[in-house]
């Protein structure tokens, strides 16, 4: 009678993580086959994670504010704009001297101690304007650091935050709000229209419609009757839903995922630790050209320069930036990369595999075609079947409504609705039973099929 299809959505979601389980069986029977921080510290002891907070906004303000003063010459007639340099610079640059001196206490050769260097060289020799921009640049780099950082893991915050803090507990008869984390495996949980389910478990009473595209990348809601498994993280659409817990917190499915995106910020892709390694050594080849350069010149302005143009900061925190920002902007948009590793092998990648139902979809069903039989019309056939669905919350039998109301067809009311979960509904106009349900459901009733839609 109808061929329904899930149209391409823009862009995939990738589920890097297996469910066995896709309740397929939907309303009316239509069968539709369709915690640990991250460490990015590297072997050179350079910190990617730069908190942006007030204070670093005003110190960057106000080396930038020097910088123009000294270029423009205002302020002259009240203080000398070498001083004014001289001060923004010890002021504006406390983060790197501040971390210099933990690394060197470490003993450990960085990038800040490099940094340190050139900036003290570039005062004791009167090259205040200078050193005031190298300490900008750096400090600005670093903003940007901790900007993209945070990116990332907002997006995986945001992803841990999503579960309910709070969910309706039936115990002892009474239904009580308690916090997630009082709840334990074995109680039986109210979940209603719209809340997002916190726990796994099973339907111990009531009937609705779950999205669950998150956990098993289905794209349309699928039916929950009596004895059907939700999982935590997924979207009760419909109907309420008393549920008896099995698993919560982070023995979930939905915990297991966010494990797995932890880990993933905590791994290192293979071209990550070649670029640890390299930036260590750059370290040390700044020093060493430096100070070749100072015994061949005897010129401590072009001794500063080496120190400063061969500081290994662009690589060693480009490489980890990438990576978390790669990962975090994943995160967003529903796919779940399990490391660096994994996003670097992207690029070898020239075919991609997907199941054959419901992984590219905007979500939303639609009417493609309709089959008619002894001569009825697509319109009669369509509005026949819209009467009977028009009442539904299935988004098969929205998506017939929709294209009959689409088609201008009355759509009457019907009379004694009968409904079975999980096969189909019967319901009478004018006289007429009118039955809409699975191939399977149709067949039980003795309705037969010509060959020429044993392939509908």
């Amino acid at each position: 009678m109808k061929a329904l299809e899930d149209k391409g959505r823009d862009g995939a979601e990738a589920h890097l993580h297996g469910h066995d389980e896709h309740d397929h069986d939907h309303a009316h029977g239509h069968d539709h086959h369709h915690h640990h921080e991250p460490d990015h510290d590297d072997e050179h002891g350079h910190s990617h994670e730069h908190p942006a907070g007030p204070v670093e906004y005003i110190r960057l303000g106000l080396l930038a504010l020097v910088i123009i003063a000294s270029l423009t010459g205002w302020w002259e007639n009240f203080m000398s704009r070498d001083w004014l340099a001289f001060a923004a610079t010890l002021i504006g640059g406390w983060p790197i001297y501040a971390e210099a001196l933990e690394n060197i206490r470490k003993r450990r050769m960085t990038m800040e101690l490099s940094m340190t260097i050139a900036l003290i060289g570039a005062l004791c020799i009167g090259q205040f304007l200078t050193a005031s921009v190298i300490a900008f640049f750096v400090l600005f780099a670093e903003l940007l650091e901790g900007f993209t950082v945070g990116s990332g893991r907002r997006a995986i915050e945001k992803l841990i935050n999503s579960l309910p803090r709070s969910v309706t507990v039936r115990r002892d008869g009474q239904e009580r709000e308690l916090s997630t984390s009082e709840v334990g495996s074995g109680e039986t949980i109210i979940i209603r229209p719209g809340e997002r389910i916190p726990a796994d478990g099973v339907v111990s009473k009531g009937h609705s419609f779950v999205d669950q595209a998150s956990i098993t990348g289905e794209s349309l809601p699928v039916e929950k009757v009596e004895g059907g498994k939700v999982f935590a993280g997924t979207i009760n659409k419909d109907g309420v839903l008393e549920v008896k817990v099995e698993k919560i917190g982070r023995d979930t499915t939905f915990g297991k995922i966010i494990e797995i995106v932890e880990q993933a910020e905590k791994s290192k892709a293979p071209v990550q630790r070649i670029a640890d390694r390299l930036a260590a050594g750059l370290v040390y080849f700044a020093f060493g050209a430096a100070v070749l350069t100072f015994i061949v010149t005897r010129n401590v302005t072009s001794t500063i320069a080496v120190i400063i143009v061969a500081g290994a900061c662009g690589v060693a925190a480009g490489t980890p930036l990438a990576v978390l920002a790669g990962i975090g902007s994943a995160a967003r948009r529903g796919i779940i990369i399990k490391g660096g590793l994994y996003l670097e092998q992207l690029r070898t990648i020239d075919t991609v595999v997907l199941d054959k139902t419901g992984t590219l979809t905007l979500g939303v069903p639609e009417v493609t075609s309709i089959s008619t039989l002894n001569g009825a019309t697509e319109d009669e056939v369509l509005q026949t079947a819209a009467i009977a669905e028009q009442h539904s919350e299935h988004p098969l039998g929205e998506a017939i409504v929709r294209r009959a109301r689409q088609r201008n067809l009355p759509l009457r009311e019907y009379a004694n609705l009968r409904y079975s979960p999980g096969k189909g509904l019967t319901c009478e106009d004018n006289g007429n039973e009118i039955l809409v349900g699975s191939r399977r459901c149709l067949k039980n009733a003795a309705c037969l099929f010509p060959r020429n839609l044993s392939a509908s």
